[in-house]
């Protein structure tokens, strides 16, 4: 029995086989945003530092009530 594969599939399979370049742009691509490493202390100060959420960020006129 065949394993199902969508059009889209399919047709990427297609693409990439006709433009084999295309695969080295995706390695490029991944190691922008997906393979580098985790600084820490990065991670930390963007916490730190990061505003707080409003409890309901689609009313624009709420005011949170003093406690």
């Amino acid at each position: 029995m065949a394993l199902y594969e969508s059009e889209h599939t399919l047709f990427m399979r297609e693409m990439l086989a006709q433009h084999p370049e295309w695969q080295e742009d995706q390695r490029r691509g991944r190691a922008i945003w997906w393979d580098r490493k985790v600084d820490p202390f990065e991670q930390q100060t963007a916490r730190e530092s990061a505003e707080p959420h409003r409890p309901y960020p689609y009313d624009v006129n709420y005011v949170k009530p003093h406690s």
